[in-house]
């Protein structure tokens, strides 16, 4: 383990409006906010932070041209009363089966409502990261952040056990890797890792395979990961 999971990020033209989307949907708690960043907690312990992204470029689910790079997959009790609510506070229902529907928040970022009919709250299951080779980038992130490899299967993987903050991989065929900080190919999700010494940190994270990026302050760094994502190494400062 080279760092823990602290933040879950995403970009936003309106970080108030999409954290009123949130706190109306699942309940989260907003923790801090100002004009650049928000950050939200749920009743399990995931962080969310919103970004102030003026230029944001919405994906177009799913149109290849412009692909979602990662999206939530939240649990609800009863998928029409979920659906109803979700639209209601101003996303868009994209697709419907009969196990979770797709819809898109104010921001434009897809997420899934999955049924879970033993639980009367709506909770959040984890991230689901898109990438070209969900083998590779789970065992990437699995050494980043000290999680398991808790499934592998036919393009899919997780790592974390259920209930404890997993982060999922999706495989894409026609995977498009952000190009952050070009905001034509946006990042539109990022994760933040938070670790105790950020020099042995950067290295052992380089010899992972992820790249430096353009971007650091006082606390973080940016890197990308091997499909091309960005995250930043994070820590606190005396």
């Amino acid at each position: 383990m080279i760092g823990r999971l602290k933040t879950v990020v995403l970009d936003a033209p309106d970080i108030a409006g999409l954290s009123a989307f949130y706190a109306g949907l699942a309940g989260w708690t907003q923790r801090y906010a100002d004009d650049e960043w928000i950050t939200m907690t749920t009743d399990d312990g995931w962080r969310i932070g919103f970004q102030a992204a003026p230029d944001h470029v919405p994906p177009t689910w799913p149109d290849p041209a412009r692909p979602q790079q990662a999206h939530l997959d939240l649990r609800v009790p009863d998928l029409e009363v979920g659906t109803a609510r979700a639209v209601g506070l101003g996303a868009t229902l994209l697709r419907k089966n009969e196990s979770w529907h797709t819809l898109a928040d104010p921001a434009g970022h897809p997420f899934d409502l999955c049924l879970n009919a033993d639980d009367p709250k709506t909770t959040l299951m984890g991230v689901m990261i898109d990438c070209p080779d969900a083998k590779e980038l789970s065992g990437f992130y699995a050494e980043l952040l000290g999680k398991p490899i808790t499934y592998e299967g036919d393009g899919m993987a997780m790592i974390g056990a259920d209930g404890e903050h997993p982060v999922l991989f999706q495989q894409v065929s026609s995977y498009q890797a952000p190009r952050w900080p070009d905001p034509a190919y946006p990042q539109q999700f990022h994760l933040d890792v938070v670790v105790d010494d950020v020099e042995p940190a950067d290295e052992a994270t380089l010899a992972l395979g992820a790249t430096r990026l353009p971007g650091e302050g006082e606390n973080w760094r940016v890197y990308a990961d091997p499909a091309g994502k960005p995250f930043c190494l994070v820590w606190d400062v005396e």
